[in-house]
């Protein structure tokens, strides 16, 4: 009798990080001054491709491996960024008339710093390499939120450079993960799984 064959799947957790990671380096550089506020329009087909379709297609293959976390991770940051390079897009050529509405894109970001924060509770039982990417992005979410509220460059600054550490952080995470399973053991660290 012929053995029955199991199907193993790739982790698509490390080309999610790296795709959300690689997009919030380069917007992140942009929020906290080092290139310039015109980089942004760099930043759109980058965040459509990479931080959008990429992360998105991680949520669906991590819905194949029955990864809760990774699905709803993926697929609602690949939709932010699909949401980010639209507004842009759109805002841009005048599409969208986003001269009045300063303080709804604020909320929005908070919003997304309050989803953020309810994941970042789940990653108490990951690795710590997640618990870290998750902290800095919610109060990275919040900076640049309150900073776009109520007009206070500081915290949009601050947002720019905690969101850089955010993205280094997954990337980090990224080559960890594919570097240690192409090596069949830890050679990069992530910390321990929480119990």
């Amino acid at each position: 009798m012929a053995e029955e064959s199991k199907s193993v799947f790739a982790n698509p957790a490390p080309l999610g990080l790296v795709g959300f990671g690689l997009t919030t380096v380069i917007l992140s550089l942009i929020n906290a001054g080092v290139l310039p506020k015109g980089g942004e329009q760099v930043v759109i087909p980058l965040a459509l491709a990479y931080g959008g379709l990429i992360q998105i297609l991680a949520g669906l293959l991590e819905f194949r491996t029955g990864n809760t976390f990774g699905q709803v991770a993926f697929l609602s940051y690949g939709a932010f960024w699909f949401w980010f390079a639209l507004l842009i897009l759109l805002g841009g050529h005048g599409v969208l008339d986003l001269s009045q509405a300063g303080s709804t894109i604020a909320v929005t970001l908070l919003g997304w710093g309050v989803f953020t924060l309810y994941m970042w509770v789940s990653t108490f039982r990951l690795n710590k390499a997640l618990w870290w990417v998750f902290l800095t992005l919610w109060v990275t979410f919040f900076l640049l939120g309150f900073g776009a509220l109520f007009g206070v460059h500081i915290l949009s600054l601050a947002g720019g450079w905690l969101g850089l550490v955010c993205g280094l952080l997954a990337m980090y995470t990224s080559f960890a993960l594919v570097t240690n399973s192409t090596f069949g053991k830890t050679v990069l660290p992530i910390g321990p799984y929480g119990g």
